[in-house]
């Protein structure tokens, strides 16, 4: 796992209902157990904490540790700064406490004149993986006074050295590190300490994907994504529009690409119109349709194509030729089916239903939730790309990992809801985002925006109402 899935599950954990108070009492206790454990009780020891929640960890790892051991706390910083709701929780309680000790070093010049040489274990609390770059003071000071201690005193780090991985680090014995290692963490021991994060949270999608899944990229128009949906057919012209509509409220520009006839019924300012001679797509039209696709960080090809013979062919040759990556859904499944071989290479996400999924694999999947996950997961790795398997719970695999999304409800059998969960999955690769999580945060997205269509008007809706909610569920995550 990545310091960045920690915030990811972070969120995803207070989703769950799982507070960010429990998880700072557990980590903090985590740290104090592994302590008494290694050496004993009866100890002299010394907590350095910063104003951040790495230091909120130190105050309730001070807390459990006053039990059966003589402690002092040291904040380095100012405690006007401490951050977050739970790390003043607990600071609070530390200053009602008779039987901790609080010292306060507000600069460095307390630090230096600090001895500490009576204490058996010090605990550096001060920063945590979030922090770049060099310690500055008086963190910085802090750092080398803890280091003057090296090899005299047992140093504990919490979660990782204060510093790590600049050249000014705490030189640790170990560190205690929360529920998994980190791939990025080398060059220290470390113990783990479970802080009670449910399974759930290595499968379910939830706000923290859609938190880093969203982050903007530019501030010019453009820098944000830009997607091409080839879609329509003959009279059919809803669902790619609908599938354009949603992901204009994630990406800066939305080129549509349809046949001229259906194209006529759209009128939107909001999109780039594209229309293509005649009714269908044909192999014919597969030199301009890649060159428009030049200019698009990603495709959705699909919805509302239709299923004439020419158009199989268009399709076809399309994703074989095409580079950018590609979502492929609807009718686009039904073409890619006779020859999935045009995938070869590709970096994609395919969003069947299960009949779509029986009619690609010729098998349906079918049981539990570990089961469809059992086989979502295994055809995946087969075609070397991803699947979005939609139904009550979206099941999402890239081959190697599942993901499970729980948002949406029983209004969104609806026609068109698919075409909209579509173009939000494109509008995702096109922010740059790996193919699963794009698919992953779109079912979230999609689902949260249906919920919230729900709450005001019951299970009766269109997809439209779910395509226009979007920016509302993105609005609630960013501020989640």
């Amino acid at each position: 796992m990545r310091i960045e899935d920690v915030y990811i599950w972070d969120i995803n954990a207070k989703w769950l209902g799982i507070t960010p108070y429990q998880l700072m009492e557990n980590a903090g206790a985590g740290v104090a157990r592994t302590i008494e454990e290694r050496f004993g009780r009866g100890l002299k020891i010394a907590v350095f904490s910063g104003t951040g929640n790495n230091g909120g960890d130190g105050f309730v790892a001070a807390r459990h540790l006053s039990f059966e051991n003589e402690v002092t706390l040291f904040l380095v910083g100012n405690e006007a700064k401490i951050r977050s709701d739970e790390a003043k929780h607990n600071w609070e309680i530390l200053k009602g406490l008779d039987f901790v000790k609080i010292k306060v070093l507000k600069d460095s010049a307390y630090i230096k004149s600090l001895d500490l040489s009576g204490y058996d274990v010090i605990v550096d609390a001060l920063l945590g993986a979030g922090t770049k770059g060099e310690p500055r003071e008086p963190i910085r000071s802090a750092i080398e006074k803890i280091n003057e201690y090296a090899g005299k005193a047992k140093i504990v780090s919490v979660d990782l050295p204060s510093g790590y991985p600049s050249a000014i680090r705490v030189k640790a014995d170990f560190a205690v590190t929360f529920q998994w290692d980190k791939e990025e963490y080398e060059g220290f021991e470390r113990i783990i300490a479970k802080i009670g994060y449910p399974k759930e949270l290595y499968h379910i999608v939830g706000p923290g994907d859609a938190k880093f899944a969203l982050r903007k990229r530019g501030e010019h128009k453009g820098q944000n994504g830009k997607l091409l949906i080839i879609g329509g057919s003959g009279d059919y012209y809803g669902a790619p529009y609908l599938a354009s509509k949603a992901a204009s409220y994630l990406v800066d520009l939305v080129y549509l690409a349809m046949p001229s006839e259906p194209a006529e019924r759209i009128s939107d300012p909001d999109l780039i119109l594209r229309p293509i001679e005649g009714r269908n797509f044909s192999p014919d039209h597969v030199r301009e349709l890649l060159s428009l696709a030049q200019k698009a960080d990603a495709v959705v090809i699909g919805p509302g194509i239709g299923l004439a013979e020419e158009t199989g062919e268009f399709v076809r040759e399309f994703v074989r030729r095409c580079e950018k990556p590609m979502v492929v859904d609807a009718d686009g499944l039904k073409a890619v089916a006779e020859d999935l071989s045009v995938l070869d290479g590709k970096t994609f996400a395919l969003t069947p239903h299960a009949g779509e999924f029986g009619i690609l694999f010729g098998v349906k999947p079918e049981g539990s939730l570990m089961e469809k996950a059992k086989v979502v997961t295994e055809k995946a790795g087969e075609i070397r790309g991803v699947i979005l398997l939609k139904g009550p719970y979206d099941v999402i695999s890239d081959g190697k990992t599942w993901k499970y999304n729980r948002t949406g409800n029983r209004g969104m059998t609806t026609g068109g809801t698919g075409d909209v969960l579509t173009g939000l999955v494109g509008a995702l690769l096109a922010l740059g985002n790996e193919p699963l999580r794009a698919a992953s945060v779109g079912a979230f997205l999609n689902g949260l925006a249906g919920d919230m269509v729900k709450e005001e008007l019951g299970e009766n809706f269109t997809a439209l109402e779910i395509a226009k909610k979007v920016p509302h569920a993105v609005k609630w995550v960013m501020e989640f």
